[in-house]
């Protein structure tokens, strides 16, 4: 969050910056060369890190097309209010469709990539100042990363692309084993430095959490078919992996510490040990819509929460809400440890307030509308008179049980002043990589035939996991599902869980309605990968669409 970054993202730069999404025209940058001034060099490398950070990425839609895929949330409609073209519904039945909205981060990400490439050029090449290129390279490999984990094979920009010059897609395999050797070479070049001056931005210890996460997932990336993924999909990184994660652990720098809400409020940053590497959102420094916050409380609070006799978090909100984010049953139900803390932002039943004021302590203090208390079922009755089950209609927002079926996620709360202030944007930094990826990682390659080192068992690795949110501690060795299930628990939308689940077999599952709105998402293999976004085709003619869409 806040104050620790000097978010200098002078608006020429970012210009500069988001100028070259058409990959078949010349690079353009703002200076001619890497710039003397102090400032203006910072602001220049500064905006490198914050491509994800806009509406096609964490600002928004990266919550619509890739986390609703998952067995986490789905997107639901109010009488086709919040429909708009199956914005919400699509990836929460795997329909996507290419010119869905949530399929549109591979603009972005490949900016972003361009982007790099001009700075790594103009500092002097890759074997430029290497404590001035090293994070930049790492932010590249990033973008890299997301983009194949979401489409598969991707251009692989290891340059500025050339005037009239086709780009090519490089194979998936291609592009992960390009990823590797890349953060193998820069990781020493890296500072290992966690602190104020490094929130946000790569340094050693981001690039070894991406590269266990590349590890983690190793087998699925370099299989040549992601249809013919298992949980069985052999890896023969895993040992790699849990040396990669060793060395974090070694650092002494990190750890999960005690208490699991506080690290997802407003005010969460630096400060909390648990964040390898964060997605820092300030709303009161960049204003820019969706670079400097994103919309998940307003999407996940009860729809009339102003409306309201008092709000869910101590306040009235000033605008209104969208409330069309709720948990699938099956999610609800994943929640179901005694005395884990963790429980506590699952939001069901009766609701009372929370107040903002007292760290977001539950009062005794119920939520009232029209009369009556706020009161979330878990079981969603779909409205299919006018519109299709396809749609995930509840009926209009005008009658109070429709607005409350389907439980809500309170991981993210708000303050006030993102609804007078801040146009409904938040500014809870979100956290990319977490030390307890780092025990949980180190747990699955275990359990999936890696040698143990340090002592360590999957048990205590997950048991160490749970001491932070008082969670009882697993006894014997936990199972690939128990596993799973404790990433659900505690990763809950963090990005990762569609990509947990394609990894375990699980992605084609029956959970919600989700199959039987959409019977081909439990046969169509091939949406594990996203489709690529209808405008990159039609700019990249020589490209191929993804199979199936």
């Amino acid at each position: 969050m806040k104050s620790y970054i000097k978010l200098l993202l002078l608006s020429g730069v970012l210009v500069g910056a988001t100028a070259c999404t058409d990959l078949d025209t010349e690079i353009k940058t703002q200076y001619t060369e890497f710039p003397d001034n102090p400032i203006a060099a910072q602001a220049k490398l500064e905006a490198c890190y914050y491509y994800l950070q806009k509406e096609s990425g964490l600002g928004r839609n990266y919550w619509e097309g890739v986390m609703l895929q998952g067995d986490e949330m789905m997107g639901i409609s109010f009488n086709n209010g919040y429909y708009d073209n199956g914005r919400l519904a699509l990836p929460s039945i795997h329909g996507l469709k290419p010119d869905t909205p949530g399929v549109g981060m591979m603009e972005d990400l490949l900016s972003g990539i361009s982007y790099c490439n001009t700075v790594i050029l103009e500092i002097g090449g890759a074997e430029g100042k290497d404590d001035i290129v090293a994070p930049v390279r790492a932010i590249r490999a990033f973008y890299h990363f997301m983009m194949m984990d979401l489409y598969g094979d991707i251009p692989l920009l290891k340059r500025s692309a050339e005037k009239d010059t086709p780009i090519e897609r490089a194979p998936r395999a291609d592009v992960a084993r390009w990823i590797e050797e890349e953060l193998l070479e820069i990781i020493p070049q890296l500072t290992e430095a966690n602190n104020a001056d490094t929130y946000g931005r790569p340094n050693k210890w981001m690039a070894k959490a991406l590269l266990a996460k590349l590890y983690l997932n190793w087998g699925v990336y370099t299989c040549g078919d992601v249809t013919k993924v298992t949980n069985d999909t052999s890896n023969d990184k895993l040992d790699e992996l849990v040396a990669v994660c060793d060395d974090i652990i070694n650092s002494g720098i990190f750890e999960v510490g005690k208490g699991y809400r506080k690290k997802f409020f407003p005010n969460n940053g630096v400060h909390i040990k648990d964040f390898i590497y964060a997605m820092n959102f300030d709303p009161v420094k960049n204003t820019n819509k969706y670079e400097g916050g994103h919309q998940l409380d307003r999407f996940m609070t009860f729809k009339k929460a102003n409306n309201c006799d008092n709000g869910p978090w101590g306040f009235l909100p000033a605008k209104s809400l969208a409330g069309a984010y709720v948990l699938v049953p099956e999610c609800v139900d994943r929640f179901n440890l005694p005395g884990d803390e963790r429980n506590q932002v699952i939001l069901k039943g009766p609701q009372y307030v929370a107040d903002y004021t007292k760290n977001y302590e539950f009062t005794e203090t119920p939520i009232m509308f029209q009369g009556q208390q706020v009161n979330y079922t878990k079981e969603i009755t779909f409205v299919t008179t006018t519109y299709s089950l396809d749609h995930l209609d509840v009926g209009a927002d005008s009658e109070a049980k429709n607005i409350m079926k389907g439980c809500h996620l309170g991981k993210y709360p708000s303050i006030p002043e993102d609804y007078t202030d801040r146009d409904r944007l938040s500014g809870n930094d979100i956290p990319i990589f977490r030390y307890a990826d780092i025990l949980l990682s180190k747990a699955e390659a275990i359990l999936r035939g890696a040698k143990a080192t340090m002592g360590h068992t999957p048990a205590s690795l997950m048991n160490e996991v749970r001491d932070c949110s008082s969670a009882p501690h697993v006894e014997g060795t936990p199972t690939l599902q128990e596993l799973l299930d404790e990433r659900g628990r505690e990763f809950i939308c963090e990005m990762w869980r569609r990509q947990d689940l394609i990894r375990f077999g699980q992605f084609e599952n029956d959970w919600g309605v989700k199959n039987e709105a959409n019977p081909g998402a439990k046969t169509e293999l091939w949406r594990r990968l996203l489709p690529v976004p209808q405008k990159m085709m039609e700019t990249n003619t020589n490209w191929k669409q993804n199979f199936g869409y």
